[in-house]
């Protein structure tokens, strides 16, 4: 991967996800993967819509280490879990969206399951809005460690395919590269509206 590329990438996703307001008042995190020992991810308490280059730091993907020593995002944890799990994930996006939250409240199993959408093609491998795609839900926790293993210990027996949801919190989703990544962001995020909306009217 050509670094200087991707990170510029990056950087115009994270204005983009800032105009649409899906990472309010300094939340999310968003990343790349540099090497296989490290990778660059945005520093914490700065707006996501105005990030520069230099707002991303070198983080040890095997033991999230800063060799700069900034202070690197609370979710730091979960950004280096997936380089780990996925050794050809190159970006990963984490946002606090409404529709995320919200549906993330309601359901109430252990995954979102969607089907029958013809936007389930943005997602990576995905042909047919006949097949079912299954994101993974977890309750939140503010011991990211915590929440680390026990997403860990689930995708050992579960996949875990485009993204997961965190209960009350949002969407983490990532890519082969930024340009992936993001597709998945959009995607889901179309996605998670339809399935609340749907869900919201057959309720009532």
């Amino acid at each position: 991967m050509t670094l200087t590329p991707q990170l510029d990438q990056l950087v115009t996703a994270c204005h983009w996800i800032g105009t649409r307001g899906w990472a309010p008042a300094t939340g999310g995190n968003m990343s790349i993967r540099q090497d296989a020992e490290y990778c660059l991810l945005s520093a914490s308490g700065k707006d996501k819509g105005a990030l520069t280059r230099d707002d991303f730091m070198q983080v040890e993907i095997a033991g999230n280490r800063v060799p700069s020593g900034r202070k690197p995002s609370a979710e730091t944890g979960l950004h280096t879990l997936i380089y780990r799990l996925f050794p050809d994930a190159g970006a990963v996006l984490h946002t606090h969206t409404v529709n995320s939250t919200v549906l993330s409240r309601i359901a109430k199993g252990a995954t979102v399951e969607l089907q029958g959408y013809e936007m389930q093609k943005t997602l990576a491998g995905q042909t047919s809005h006949l097949d079912q795609v299954s994101i993974a839900l977890f309750d939140n926790d503010q011991d990211i460690d915590a929440l680390a293993r026990r997403i860990d210990q689930y995708a050992e027996h579960q996949p875990l395919s485009y993204g997961f949801l965190l209960r009350g919190h949002g969407l983490t989703c990532w890519g082969r590269d930024v340009s992936e990544a993001r597709r998945h962001l959009e995607g889901l995020e179309f996605l998670f509206q339809c399935e609340l909306q749907r869900r919201l009217l057959e309720a009532k």
